[in-house]
C-alpha cells in the first residue's frame, strides 16, 4: 500500500481515483497531479514504482492544502466567525443549517432527531 499525505491509499485501483482518498484531493486535482507528474489515468497504484510515488508525494506536499492542515484551517475559519459574531457564526454555534436552509421543516441531518415536544395535548 502506497502512503501519502499519511492516507494508505488503496493499491488496486488507477491512480487518479486513489488520490481521492486523500482528504482535499477530488477528481480535478488527482487528474492535475497525474498530468503533471506524466502517468497515464489507467495505471495502477500498484505498477508505480517507488520514485513515480516519491514524486506525487511531493507534488501534493507543494502545491496543496491536504488532510490535517486543511481540515485545521476550515475550523479555524469556522472559529474565527464564531468569535466575531456573524450570522453564520451563530448558526454554526447553534448547530443550524448555516446557508439559508428552511428548518421547519427538513434539516434533520443538522438539528439532530426530532424532539417531542412536553405537556402539548391534542
Amino acid at each position: 500500500m502506497a502512503r501519502i499525505a499519511g492516507v494508505n491509499i488503496p493499491t488496486n485501483k488507477r491512480v487518479e481515483i486513489a488520490l481521492t482518498y486523500i482528504h482535499g484531493i477530488g477528481r480535478k486535482f488527482a487528474t492535475q497531479i497525474c498530468d503533471e507528474i506524466k502517468i497515464p489515468r489507467e495505471r495502477r497504484v500498484s505498477e508505480l514504482s517507488d520514485a513515480e510515488v516519491i514524486q506525487i508525494r511531493e507534488a501534493i506536499d507543494r502545491d496543496y492544502l491536504v488532510e490535517g492542515d486543511l481540515r485545521r484551517e476550515v475550523s479555524m475559519n469556522i472559529k474565527r466567525l464564531m468569535d466575531l459574531g456573524s450570522y453564520r457564526g451563530l448558526r454554526h454555534r447553534r448547530g443550524l443549517p448555516v446557508r439559508g436552509q428552511r428548518t421547519h421543516t427538513n434539516a434533520r441531518t443538522r438539528k439532530g432527531p426530532s424532539k417531542a415536544i412536553a405537556g402539548k395535548k391534542k
